[in-house]
C-alpha cells in the first residue's frame, strides 16, 4: 500500500513537472545559459563560468594625448584642435612684419585696412628696445618713455576723434604710433656707440623726427581717410616723437663749470 502511494504521488510529480510552465515562471532560460549569466546576477562578484580566453582591451572614449618630454609644456604648439598659444595672445609675427615694413618704407602706399588687426605686441617689443638702448648709453629714461608715450597716445587718440567723422579707438591708435616709433629706435642704437650731443646727433634726430611723423600721419590719414588734414595730423604727432628725441640726444645730467 504505502508503495501504491509513493508511485502515484511520483507519477503526479512527473505529470506537473511536464506540463507547460506560466510564462511568469520561466526564471531561467537556455538563451541566458548561453551569456554566462542569468537575470540579475553581479558578474563582478558571481563569476562567469564560460570557457577562459583572452580578455578584451578595455575602451576608452574622448581624445588621448601622447605624453611627450617635460619641455613640450613650454611649447607653442598648443592641443589638438585648439589655436596655438601665440595666437590667444594676439602675436603674429607676420602682421608684424608686415606693420615694420611700412613704417620702414614711408614712400610705400599704406593699405586702409592695415589696422584691422592692431596690435600691442610690435609696439611692446619696439618700446622696450629704445628703452634698453638708452640704458646702455648712460640714459635710464623709461619713466619718462612710459609717461611721454602713455600721455601722447591719449592726447593724440582726443584729437583724431575730433578730426575725424569716422573715429578711432584707443587701442588703434597706441599700435600705431608704437610701430612708428621703430626709425627712433635705431637712433637709440646709434646712442649707445657715440655721443648725439652733438651737430651730428641734432641732424639724426631730426630726420628721425621726420621719419617717424611721416609715416605714423600717412597711416592715420589712410585709415581715417582724412587725405586733406594731413599736416594737422603730422603735427601733434612730431611733437610726441620730439619728445623722444630728447630723451634720445641729452642726458639730463647737470654740468656745473669751475
Amino acid at each position: 500500500m504505502w508503495q501504491e502511494s509513493s508511485y502515484e504521488s511520483t507519477s503526479a510529480q512527473s505529470a506537473y513537472y511536464s506540463a507547460p510552465q506560466p510564462a511568469n515562471l520561466q526564471f531561467y532560460s537556455p538563451a541566458d545559459s548561453a551569456n554566462g549569466f542569468y537575470p540579475g546576477s553581479r558578474p563582478s562578484l558571481d563569476g562567469n563560468m564560460a570557457a577562459p580566453g583572452p580578455a578584451p582591451a578595455p575602451g576608452f572614449g574622448g581624445n588621448i594625448q601622447v605624453q611627450g618630454p617635460w619641455w613640450t609644456a613650454f611649447g607653442t604648439g598648443g592641443f589638438e584642435g585648439e589655436p596655438p598659444l601665440l595666437q590667444e595672445l594676439g602675436i603674429n609675427f607676420s602682421h608684424i612684419r608686415a606693420k615694420s615694413m611700412t613704417v620702414l618704407n614711408p614712400l610705400s602706399a599704406v593699405d586702409e585696412r592695415i589696422m584691422d588687426d592692431a596690435d600691442l605686441a610690435g609696439p611692446i617689443i619696439f618700446v622696450f628696445c629704445f628703452a634698453l638702448f638708452l640704458l646702455l648709453s648712460g640714459k635710464p629714461n623709461f619713466g619718462y618713455i612710459y609717461g611721454v608715450g602713455l600721455f601722447g597716445s591719449f592726447s593724440i587718440y582726443a584729437l583724431l576723434n575730433l578730426m575725424s567723422e569716422k573715429g578711432i579707438d584707443a587701442y588703434r591708435t597706441a599700435s600705431v604710433l608704437g610701430y612708428c616709433i621703430l626709425p627712433m629706435v635705431g637712433v637709440g642704437a646709434v646712442s649707445i656707440m657715440i655721443a648725439l650731443d652733438d651737430v651730428f646727433g641734432y641732424i639724426l634726430a631730426l630726420l628721425s623726427i621726420i621719419w617717424c611723423t611721416y609715416s605714423a600721419s600717412g597711416i592715420f590719414v589712410a585709415v581715417l581717410r582724412m587725405s586733406d588734414q594731413r599736416l594737422l595730423v603730422a603735427y601733434p604727432v612730431g611733437l610726441l616723437y620730439g619728445c623722444f628725441a630728447l630723451l634720445s640726444v641729452f642726458t639730463g645730467s647737470a654740468t656745473s663749470g669751475k
